[in-house]
């Protein structure tokens, strides 16, 4: 057996779908290694050259970017993404890139917009010891001549009136706001002044810090200082505002993606001439036929261009093999005389006798061909040793197998999961409609019946509650969720469930809530007690964890119904992928969803026997997945995704895992660790 081959027969399957499939590209780290620059790039140089025009004339541009599921849009703009955000050699980016959400609600799409231009501007690129936001700060002409350092120096009032007199008019609220960006040079306020310009609530002391009356809590605000940003950005970096996943927008009242709203927002951004942005749309072609036809006729004209991403031809997807078999090749002396041995040109010319496929489907047959032909080697090599050794070979899967779908689905959330936390470190990253919108995808997972948004008969309100029925009851169960600070606020969303239970809108409410309720002497806390006193009514503690699950959750959601999720083989869609969570049961462990009574409390286990099974479902859907692997690798990637346990931990669940009634078998405990090979058995 060559070197070559047994690297093959001891490494994972590096067309694995945890390595190809993007997702969302704003969480998903890309190595460039992958990335085969032919593929798109004449779709990439013209939206390089339409933003260099925007940087020249300062006229803000709308593009669709458009192409069928699988063509590549997410995995295209994660790279202009990472090529805006190089810098250059004044140690600045191209452009400041920014990414927005799918919005939940309709009529809060220009705080949601807000919000998320915000939170990516907070990002710090690669390479750079600043966030985008303070770069952006820092261009701004009046700093440019001073410098930063001297406005720290100076006093609050000195920086806003030297900045009003830059900007006479056209700034909303540019008291307020010019202030605001003067905290945020303060290491001390910089978190609230974020939370500020996000539109986050914040009680009355954070609001006497930053030296404002009040917060960004109506559209008319949030749109007014999204245009502030666009307007002072003449003087600094483009910025570029991506959409992307479309198909799980608010819908309209027809059930269609409302993306008339999103087009509106573009069409005032361009009415206001508000500068210095690139808008890029990007969506599933099948998706922009069926309902660009609902989009006013004036509003679809806003657009400066429309690029489409057409298949690739069978010597790019031929690269694209080579582009993930490389790291295995790169491992052996002399190299495979083929760059994408052990796969061959002629399977590409029989599966594509079109010439011509998309990356999604080159990589997936990649995948397929590879696994059967680690397989079949495998296979034979283990019959050839126990035949010269006079024993039987041990049963295993055979050689045209595909991937168990349950077990690439909880490596994918084990996945997805750990990007979440590792991303979302407090309940009130997402607004109040985001987190119920969240919630309510889960109450479908699960089977509730008649599930309704908007709860709350307040226009203000409405869209921080649902409500559902359990199946085979008439009781409507109302839930509402709001970590809103202010007091007054809170009075109002409460005079909102009054109104709904006294309606017989809902029988039973829920309030979602862990920030407080106030005090005795607040009407708002009188309210509080009055309606959740009542026994059919409950207030249950939100928390981080649960918030984490809901989170990754709605993300998968999100690549489904865009058609970018890939589980083993498979895309799943909407409906498969709620097969898959109900099947798995990832969503067992949420405390939330204990507590709503939808699962039942799990006895409390202690941090070393949580991590202890967890270790062991990754290493046993880990192999299921991949069919065989090398226990060494295997343990590495266990260590990786954990952490806290030890190499000599991990080995020895394995070999226990193997001695027991699991479906794994190590095929030569005899040898070395670094030789030794595990599979997954029939």
């Amino acid at each position: 057996m060559t070197e070559i081959d047994r690297i093959i027969q001891r490494a994972p399957n590096p067309f694995d779908t945890e390595t190809f499939w993007s997702g969302n590209f704003w969480q998903e780290i890309q190595n460039p290694e992958l990335t085969v620059d032919s593929i798109h790039q004449d779709v990439l140089q013209e939206i390089e050259a339409v933003l260099d025009q925007v940087a020249e004339d300062r006229r803000s541009r709308t593009l669709l970017l458009e192409g069928e599921t699988g063509s590549g849009k997410t995995y295209l703009l994660g790279r202009l993404k990472r090529q805006l955000q190089t810098p250059n050699f004044k140690q600045l980016p191209r452009a400041f890139f920014v990414y927005i959400e799918p919005f939940t609600a309709s009529d809060y799409i220009w705080r949601h917009i807000l919000r998320y231009t915000v939170d990516s501007l907070l990002e710090t690129p690669d390479g750079l010891d600043k966030s985008q936001l303070l770069i952006w700060l820092e261009g701004l002409s009046e700093l440019k001549k001073r410098g930063i350092v001297d406005w720290l120096r100076g006093e609050r009032q000195l920086f806003i009136r030297k900045l009003l007199e830059t900007y006479p008019s056209g700034i909303y609220n540019a008291q307020e706001f010019f202030g605001v960006l003067y905290h945020l040079t303060d290491s001390e306020l910089y978190p609230i002044a974020c939370e500020w310009l996000r539109g986050d609530d914040l009680d009355d002391e954070s609001l006497r810090k930053l030296g404002v009356q009040g917060t960004i809590d109506t559209e008319d605000a949030a749109q007014k200082t999204l245009a502030n940003f666009g307007r002072i950005a003449d003087a600094t970096l483009p910025i570029v505002l991506c959409f992307d996943q479309l198909d799980n927008i608010a819908r309209d009242r027809q059930g269609n993606p409302d993306l008339e709203s999103l087009f509106r927002v573009n069409s005032i951004l361009h009415t206001q001439k508000v500068k210095n942005f690139l808008f890029i749309i990007s969506i599933i072609t099948d998706t922009w036929r069926q309902n660009a036809p609902h989009i006013p006729a004036t509003d679809r004209d806003r657009l400066d261009g429309n690029l489409r991403l057409k298949q690739i031809s069978l010597d790019q997807a031929e690269a694209l093999w080579a582009s993930r078999l490389y790291s295995l090749h790169r491992q052996t002396y002399p190299q495979p005389t083929s760059p994408i041995y052990p796969l061959i040109r002629p399977a590409l010319d029989g599966k594509f006798p079109g010439g011509k496929t998309r990356p999604r489907n080159t990589l997936i047959l990649g995948r397929r061909l590879y696994q059967d032909l680690k397989l079949q080697q495998l296979q034979a090599n283990v019959s050839q040793e126990a035949s010269l050794e006079g024993k039987t070979a041990p049963p295993m899967l055979p050689s045209d197998a595909q991937s168990d779908p349950v077990a690439a689905f909880k490596l994918v959330w084990i996945k997805k999961f750990k990007q979440t936390r590792e991303r979302v470190s407090k309940i009130r990253q997402y607004a109040a409609p985001e987190l119920v919108q969240m919630l309510a995808e889960v109450v479908q997972v699960l089977q509730m019946e008649d599930i309704q948004p908007r709860l709350l008969p307040s226009r203000t309100y409405a869209s921080y509650s649902i409500s559902y029925r359990h199946p085979g009851t008439t009781n409507r169960v109302g839930i509402v969720w709001s970590e809103d600070t202010n007091m007054v606020k809170l009075f109002h969303l409460l005079k909102g469930c009054e109104e709904a239970l006294a309606s017989h809108l809902c029988q039973s409410l829920q309030l979602i809530r862990a920030e407080g309720v106030g005090s005795p002497t607040n009407r708002g806390y009188q309210l509080y007690t009055e309606i959740f006193g009542q026994p059919q009514n409950n207030h249950f503690m939100s928390d981080l964890t649960s918030v984490q699950y809901l989170a990754t959750h709605h993300a998968l959601v999100n690549d489904a119904l865009s058609g970018e999720l890939v589980v083993g083989e498979e895309t799943p869609n909407g409906s498969r992928l709620q097969s898959l969570v109900l099947q798995t049961g990832v969503l067992r462990d949420c405390p939330l969803l204990q507590q709503l009574g939808f699962f039942e409390i799990t006895s409390g286990q202690d941090a070393a026997e949580q991590s202890l099974q967890a270790i062991e479902d990754f290493i046993i859907n880990r192999v299921l997945n991949q069919q065989c692997m090398a226990i060494q690798q295997l343990i590495e990637e266990a260590i990786a995704q954990f952490g806290g346990a030890s190499k000599q931990q991990v080995h020895q669940l394995i070999q226990s895992l193997s001695l027991s009634d699991r479906p794994l078998q190590i095929l030569d405990p005899d040898v070395t660790l670094e030789e030794q090979l595990i599979i997954a058995t029939t």
